[in-house]
């Protein structure tokens, strides 16, 4: 029974991911959700509409930053479209120079920024270098579709744009690099995959930070 049920969960958490308020009512028939969601078949011009507004409505950069980074996670689709048909308005908010802030301050955001069951690329210590093999097969098990990546984005996090070391919470910039290979080459999303090497830091801010991650 339990097998069941994480295979319909993992059906509604895929196609939710990429279609949204767009799913067609026979798909949602078929998923059981019926009354659990609006009933409104909506298309990807209106969801585009709707998510462009909320962008628009962030009053800092940071946090549209941070609204783009939980949209991707729920609807990948959408993120990639609207980031396509407005690509010089939010190409400066997932990469530079807004990018450079949300490292500053990733620590403190990181957990606001994807839902806790998405993964958003490998943390990678110097205490996994001999079960490698288990960290990219956690990786594999964690994401919704099973295809490998054909492009990676790797950082150790020492010199981060013109900010210096900031250890792990470099992680923004292999992410933002990939997202824009993405929307600029066609690349399939599920198959970039962003690596930070957690090697330590010798930044003092961080080290002194008991939020540091």
């Amino acid at each position: 029974m339990s097998e069941a049920g994480d295979s319909r969960r993992n059906s509604i958490e895929l196609i939710g991911a990429k279609a949204g308020t767009a799913m067609p009512a026979e798909m949602r028939q078929a998923l059981h959700l019926r009354g659990l969601v609006p009933t409104s078949i909506e298309n990807f011009s209106k969801q585009e509409l709707r998510a462009y507004q909320q962008l628009m409505s962030k009053s800092t950069n940071l946090e549209k930053y941070q609204f783009l980074a939980a949209l991707r996670c729920l609807n990948v689709n959408l993120f990639f479209r609207m980031l396509l048909n407005h690509f010089r308005d939010i190409v400066p908010l997932i990469y530079t120079p807004t990018v450079g802030e949300a490292c500053l301050s990733y620590s403190h955001i990181y957990p606001f920024l994807y839902p806790f069951r998405t993964s958003v690329g490998l943390f990678i210590t110097l205490d996994d270098t001999d079960c490698i093999d288990t960290v990219i097969e956690n990786y594999r098990r964690s994401m919704p579709e099973p295809i490998d990546p054909e492009i990676t984005v790797i950082t150790d996090g020492s010199r981060i744009l013109g900010l210096g070391d900031l250890g792990i919470n470099g992680m923004g910039i292999p992410i933002g690099k990939l997202q824009l290979y993405t929307a600029a080459a066609g690349l399939n999303p599920g198959r970039t995959l962003p690596i930070v090497l957690d090697f330590g830091t010798n930044n003092e801010r961080y080290l002194n930070d008991p939020l540091y991650l």
